[in-house]
Order: C-alpha cells, then sequence, then structure tokens
C-alpha cells in the first residue's frame, strides 16, 4: 500500500481572492440547470468545480455522494466513509430484510471493499455488494439454505463484477484482455432466529459480539491475506506477520484477474443474543482482535444499531483514518427458548 499521506485540513487551502467572472458564471448556473462543472465550490463559495469534482479558483476536492453513507433497514443499520487520507471511498455496502417460507424474519448485510490498485474500485464495490444483497434477498424467501445462499450470493457478485471487465474499450481488451480488471472484496452475513451465516472473499470481515458480554467475542472470517498465510503455515507468529509490510497483501478476490474463485462460508447457532459486525479493513485495522472490537462496539449496540456503527467509524477516524471505513452491524436475536447451539 502507498505511505499514507497526512490529513487534509482547512488551513491546506490558501482561498485566493476568486475572479469575479468565474463567480458570476457560477452563481448563474445552476438556475440554467446545472450540469457538470457548473456547481459552486463549498469551501469558497465562489469558484466553479470542474468535472474531476476540484474547484477551479481554490482547487478544494468536493464532496462525493459515496463519502459519507448511512442507512438503517428494520432491526440493522450501516454506515460507509471515506476517511482521512483517500479521495474517495471505494467501499460499498448493501443491507436488506425479508422473511423465509415460514415467515421467520432475516437481515442481510453485504460489506465490499475496492481494490485500489485496480481501476474502477469504487465500480466493482458497488456493484458486487448490489448483487450480492438481491441474490440473497430472493433466494432466502423461496426456503435456499442460509449458507447455500450466501456461497451463491458470492458467484453473483463475481459474476457482477467480473462483467465490468468486459465494459473496457475493445482496444484495451485485445492488448490485455484481463490486466487490472476491476477488483473488490466481499463479506456478508445472514442472521436468522438461531442461525447466523457468514461468507467472505478477501479480507473483509465479521466478528460476533455478544451482547451480556458473558461469553466471549470471536471473529468468525479468515482473511485471504499475505499474513494469514504465513501464520496458517506457521512460519510466523500473527503479530509478526501483521507488522509486515506485505501484510494486507489479499490473495482472494472477486475480479475478472483473480484465481480461481473460492467462495468461503461458515454457519454458528450462538446460544445467546449478540451482534454481528462486518467491516472493511479501514475498521479492524483499528480494532483487529474480536475483544478489541468487542471494546469499540457501544453496549447498546443491538439496540442502536445505527448510532453503534457511528461510534464505530469514528473510532477508526479518530485512530487515523488511514482507509475508506465500512461497517454494518447486525443485531442477533434472543434465542427461542429451548433452542439448542451448535
Amino acid at each position: 500500500m502507498p505511505a499514507p499521506q497526512p490529513p487534509a485540513q482547512a488551513d491546506d487551502y490558501t482561498l485566493q481572492a476568486p475572479d469575479p467572472r468565474v463567480a458570476a458564471d457560477a452563481a448563474e448556473a445552476p438556475a440554467q440547470g446545472g450540469g457538470p462543472g457548473s456547481a459552486v465550490c463549498v469551501a469558497c463559495r465562489a469558484g466553479r468545480v470542474d468535472d474531476d469534482g476540484y474547484c477551479e479558483n481554490c482547487g478544494h476536492a468536493q464532496p462525493r455522494e459515496r463519502d459519507h453513507m448511512e442507512q438503517e433497514c428494520g432491526p440493522l443499520a450501516a454506515v460507509s466513509d471515506r476517511g482521512l487520507r483517500h479521495h474517495r471511498n471505494e467501499d460499498a455496502f448493501a443491507v436488506g430484510t425479508t422473511t423465509l417460507p415460514d415467515g421467520a424474519p432475516v437481515s442481510v448485510a453485504v460489506v465490499c471493499d475496492g481494490v485500489s490498485s485496480a481501476t474502477r474500485p469504487d465500480e466493482a464495490s458497488l456493484a458486487a455488494s448490489r448483487a450480492a444483497n438481491a441474490s440473497l434477498l430472493d433466494a432466502l424467501p423461496r426456503g435456499t439454505h442460509p449458507q447455500q445462499a450466501m456461497h451463491e450470493a458470492i458467484l453473483a457478485a463475481s459474476e457482477a463484477v467480473n462483467a465490468l471487465a468486459d465494459e473496457q474499450p475493445a482496444e484495451a481488451r485485445e492488448h490485455a484482455p484481463q490486466q487490472n480488471a476491476p477488483a473488490c472484496t466481499i463479506v456478508g452475513a445472514v442472521v436468522t432466529a438461531g442461525l447466523l451465516v457468514v461468507g467472505w472473499v478477501g479480507d473483509s470481515r465479521a466478528y460476533w459480539i455478544p451482547v451480556d458480554r458473558s461469553a466471549p467475542p470471536a471473529r468468525l472470517t479468515e482473511d485471504d491475506s499475505w499474513a494469514a498465510q504465513m501464520v496458517a503455515a506457521g512460519l510466523m507468529g500473527e503479530a509478526e506477520a501483521y507488522a509486515d509490510h506485505r501484510a494486507h497483501a489479499i490473495t482472494g478476490w472477486l475480479g475478472a484477474d483473480a484465481y480461481e474463485l473460492e467462495p468461503h462460508t461458515a454457519a454458528f447457532k450462538p446460544d445467546r443474543p449478540g451482534v454481528v459486525v462486518v467491516c472493511t479493513d479501514g475498521l479492524w485495522n483499528y480494532a483487529e482482535s474480536a475483544d478489541e472490537m468487542a471494546e469499540a462496539v457501544p453496549a447498546d449496540a443491538a439496540a442502536r444499531p445505527l448510532h453503534a456503527a457511528r461510534v464505530l467509524v469514528g473510532h477508526a477516524l479518530d485512530g487515523g483514518g488511514h482507509d475508506n471505513v465500512t461497517v454494518a452491524l447486525v443485531p442477533f436475536p434472543a434465542v427461542p427458548q429451548g433452542a439448542g447451539s451448535a
């Protein structure tokens, strides 16, 4: 990953006296119908914003729609933020609720992290999250087992990302059909009464945090990364591996240039209520272990998931906000009396 740059401060931008002709044009542009280059800068309130999203007068980057996103959907919620060091948000999420054939409620959350070294990573994460979410919300009401539905959803997300590579110009495809294709990671969770299913490819993660904290929290996913491979092979300890500069090099992702796709899925039957944290590395870099994540998650997260998601994003920003930050919180309901645990 490139060396992090210091966060931009308001003082970084010296606001020069605007050219009155530009200011006048900018002020009139919205009344004429807007369009690229017609918006007025949010910083100097005078310069016109160019097609790349920067003020022609003071150079300030303008907020984008995906710079900060929040969504509350029934009992679950998600928040995504650009962070303090990146020029755009390459993360995406999708959340939803539906019912199983017996009428039981089910919650779905998908979080994706665009691979920055690939082309159009923001488009890849958005396409993958939407495709996986749609696949889950279609399959679950038809009676597909949640773990099978998650597997199929990851395949659908992969197809959606692969399709983006086909959109590049024909000449580019001819010379380098697989080179630097759009790519992203994915992690998702399905929560029903008594069953929790997670699925992933890459290094975005899911954590389990019990509501009463009487049982230990747990990380539910294993990274597809260089560090994880070193630890699994017994070549390095976890602390040493994750301190290495190669630690976050991913070994699995969605994209046309990925190796053979191997969706990971796992099913759990927690014996008590809790909350599932589904997030990108922009968050877990600041709360890596399950205990650290549990400490960062507010005690009332299951009852106030949107508030808790905001708190977690704030935790990452307070820690430095070196990456885009995205988290979805999915409450796991109290287990029906008499139900057993896995």
